[in-house]
């Protein structure tokens, strides 16, 4: 359990198909239904002291090395790549100056990798820092997108009962906290009015707690942490970012469909998604995953992942689910950006998901895009080079066309 416990101390330290797709595997959905699953299994790595963990702190090389070696670091559940894998056939080449601006944000931003998808098409893929096509990298805050498709679908499932429910029901030991008539969609929009601090450089700061919350507190640590939080503004009137809140939605689902995030995901994101890897997703003191962070990826399946959630994840969650979540729930002010369940929102009527150090998912519906993006920021945080990414999407969409295939 102590591997466990560094995993959420480490967090603490750091904290963020279209008709031309076929698949591989096996004959039909059918049998995929009926096939068994390889298990989850639960990876230990190597005891390491502590101070190796404190991932904010690592170098630019030491971050290279194991951004694509976290399970190596952290304790986590390996998920098996999909029993039948979405293939993506390559479509047609980008132009030139197309190709030019991408290969000068993966250079300049230090990216690992850029993917470009339109109609569930490959358009262009490069890599950097010497990943490879197979090689998986951190999500970091991408993963909230992840935990957020998973409580979309709890509730098609049956398990959660509606997101206006409040969130002491599926978490009662919260009841008499600042989160005493905040409901499960108040959280997933980051709207329960609960103070939070989420300074990465702040050492006093609330997510630099968890570090501390897990020695004292250990497997009760995440609720512990945020029960002594207070009440700053009604629920529903004050979008504060926390990840602390969405380790409070990863806990609610796994307490209410009795899995871990990582068990359920398989069912729910790798299978329909079709991802060609193995997934790893970090896991707490509890044994249960960290909902506001931390699972590792191809490039590839970042960007199935993006484009299960274009076409809307029929079957695994609530019809119009992704158009909500990736909605301007939360509306900033300043042209078009936002916030919906989980999901950062553009101008546009664009979505995606962000984490720390450059990691990305962009959608782009009305263009049938989508971007995935892992890299190695020098900084944890960085508007310009986010602005440069931003920059070049919003080029590739303005001069790319989509159609519709036709049916035959």
């Amino acid at each position: 359990m102590r591997l466990a416990q560094l995993t959420l101390g480490a967090l603490g330290a750091l904290a963020l198909a279209g008709c031309s797709a076929g698949y591989s595997g096996v004959d039909s959905a059918a049998a995929v239904a009926d096939a068994p699953l390889a298990p989850v299994q639960l990876n230990p790595p190597p005891a390491v002291d502590q101070s190796e963990l404190q991932v904010l702190f690592w170098d630019d090389a030491t971050r290279s090395a194991r951004f694509r070696d976290m399970e190596s670091w952290f304790a986590g559940h390996e998920v098996p790549a999909a029993t039948r894998q979405r293939i993506l056939q390559p479509g047609a080449p980008l132009s030139p100056d197309l190709v030019s601006d991408l290969r000068k944000v993966l250079k300049d931003t230090n990216a690992a990798g850029i993917m470009v998808l339109q109609g569930g098409q490959i358009r262009f893929e490069e890599y950097g820092l010497g990943l490879g096509a197979e090689d998986r990298w951190t999500s970091f805050s991408v993963a909230k997108s992840f935990t957020s498709t998973l409580l979309g679908a709890a509730v098609a499932d049956g398990f959660i009962e509606s997101l206006d429910d409040p969130v002491t029901k599926y978490i009662p030991e919260l009841t008499g906290s600042a989160y005493d008539g905040v409901s499960v969609r108040h959280i997933a929009t980051m709207t329960s009015g609960v103070a939070w601090n989420e300074d990465y450089t702040d050492p006093n700061s609330d997510v630099a707690a968890m570090n501390r919350f897990v020695l004292e507190y250990g497997p009760d640590a995440i609720v512990a942490q945020m029960k002594t939080l207070k009440r700053e503004a009604e629920p529903g009137e004050k979008w504060v970012y926390k990840t602390g809140e969405t380790n409070l939605i990863g806990l609610l689902v796994e307490n209410a469909v009795g899995q871990s995030l990582a068990e359920y995901s398989q069912e729910k994101i790798v299978e329909p998604a079709g991802f060609a890897g193995d997934m790893f997703w970090m896991v707490d003191p509890r044994g249960g995953n960290i909902g506001g962070c931390c699972l590792s990826l191809r490039l590839s399946d970042y960007a199935r992942m993006g484009q299960f959630a274009l076409e809307g994840g029929e079957g695994i969650v609530p019809d119009g689910w992704f158009a909500e979540a990736g909605d301007s729930l939360v509306d900033f002010g300043d042209g078009g950006f936002g916030y919906g369940y989980q999901w950062w929102t553009y101008p546009g009527g664009n979505y995606g998901a962000q984490g720390i150090f450059g990691q990305s998912i962009t959608l782009v519906p009305e263009k049938q895009l989508v971007v995935a993006v892992v890299s190695n920021w020098p900084t944890a945080t960085s508007g310009t080079a986010r602005g440069q990414m931003r920059a070049v999407v919003n080029k590739i969409a303005e001069n790319t066309e989509f159609k519709e295939p036709e049916v035959r």
